[in-house]
C-alpha cells in the first residue's frame, strides 16, 4: 500500500512538473516573439520633446496625412499597424498616446492635453491638416482632437472607437473601466489571454501585440482612470453634433468592447457622417480589411 501511495505522488509530481514545464516554455516562446515584434517597432521610432515631455512616434509612407489614436494596451507599434499596409497611399504619424512607449506621462494629465501635445507633433513635422484615424479608447482622444482644432483636421475616421451617450448621464462614471494596475505585467497577461476570445472576441494570439506591459503600463492605468471615463465625467465636451469636419465610423456589430448601438445613433447625429456597419469582425474588425479600405479611400477621395 506504502508502495502504491508512493506510485501515485510520483506519477503526480511527474505530471505536474511537465504541465509546469510546458506552460513556462510556452509564456517564454510567445514573450519572446512579442518582444522581438515590438523591437522592429522600436527601431522605427522617433522622439521629439513637448510642453508636455517626450512623445515617440512612427512616421512612414507619403501621400494624405494620417493622425492615428491608438487604443487601449497599445502605442506606436498597434497604431502604426491600424495602416501599416497603406504606407505607398498615405503617410502615417503614430504616436504614443501619453504613457505608451516612448511618451511620457504628465502630471495631471487630461485628454485635452493629450491633444495639444499631438498637435505640437503636427507643428513639429510641418504638417497643417491631417485625417484623424482612431480605434478603440483612442476615439475619446480624436473626437477632441476634431472638435478643439477642425482647421487641423481633414475628417475624423473612427474604427471601433468608444461614444459619448446622446443624453447626459445622471453620475459620474466609476468602477473600472480598463485593466487593473496589477494585470499590467507579462505574465499575468499571458495567463488570463485564453480568456480574450470569449470576453473579448479576440484571439489569443492578440496577447504577442500588448506584450511589453511594463512600456505600456502607465497609459493603460491612465486610460482606465481618465480617458475611458471622459465621455461621462466631461460630457459636455463631447457633443459630436458640434463636430465640423467629415467623419467616418466604421463599426462592427459584435464588438464586445466598443457598442454598436451608440456608434449606429452617432451616425445619424453627427451633421457629415458616413459609416459603414459589419455583421462581424469583432473588436479589431478581423476579415473585414478589403471593404474598410475601399471605404477608406473614398472618403479620403471625398474630403482631400
Amino acid at each position: 500500500m506504502e508502495m502504491k501511495r508512493k506510485r501515485t505522488k510520483m506519477i503526480t509530481l511527474t505530471i505536474a512538473s511537465i504541465v509546469i514545464l510546458a506552460l513556462a516554455t510556452d509564456f517564454l516562446m510567445v514573450r519572446k516573439a512579442a518582444l522581438n515584434r515590438f523591437a522592429v517597432y522600436e527601431a522605427k521610432a522617433e522622439t521629439i520633446n513637448s510642453s508636455y515631455g517626450k512623445v515617440s512616434y512612427i512616421d512612414e509612407g507619403q501621400g494624405e496625412a494620417f493622425l492615428v489614436f491608438h487604443g487601449i494596451t497599445g502605442g506606436y507599434d498597434q497604431g502604426f499597424d491600424v495602416l501599416s499596409g497603406r504606407t505607398d497611399d498615405y503617410r502615417v504619424i503614430a504616436p504614443s498616446r501619453f504613457g505608451y512607449p516612448g511618451t511620457d506621462m504628465p502630471e495631471g494629465a487630461t485628454v485635452d492635453m493629450q491633444v495639444e501635445e499631438f498637435t505640437q507633433l503636427l507643428d513639429s513635422l510641418d504638417i497643417d491638416k491631417v485625417f484623424a484615424v482612431a480605434t478603440s479608447a483612442g476615439g475619446t482622444v480624436a473626437q477632441r482632437f476634431a472638435l478643439m482644432y477642425p482647421e487641423r483636421c481633414k475628417g475624423l475616421i473612427l474604427y471601433c472607437s468608444g461614444y459619448p451617450a446622446t443624453e447626459k448621464p445622471t453620475e459620474p462614471a466609476s468602477g473600472m473601466t480598463g485593466p487593473p494596475e496589477a494585470a499590467c505585467n507579462d505574465f499575468v497577461m499571458w495567463m488570463i489571454s485564453p480568456l480574450f476570445k470569449p470576453i473579448m472576441g479576440m484571439e489569443r494570439s492578440v496577447i504577442k501585440q500588448i506584450i511589453p506591459l511594463k512600456e505600456r503600463r502607465a497609459g493603460i492605468v491612465f486610460d482606465g482612470d481618465v480617458v475611458n471615463k471622459d465621455h461621462t465625467n466631461h460630457y459636455e465636451n463631447y457633443d459630436l453634433r458640434n463636430i465640423k469636419v467629415p467623419v467616418l465610423i466604421i463599426h462592427s456589430d459584435d464588438d464586445k468592447l466598443a457598442n454598436p448601438d451608440k456608434a449606429k445613433l452617432w451616425s445619424k447625429e453627427i451633421p457629415d457622417c458616413t459609416s459603414a456597419f459589419f455583421s462581424g469582425g469583432g473588436h479589431l474588425m478581423a476579415g473585414n480589411s478589403e471593404e474598410i479600405n475601399r471605404v477608406l479611400d473614398e472618403f479620403v477621395e471625398k474630403n482631400r
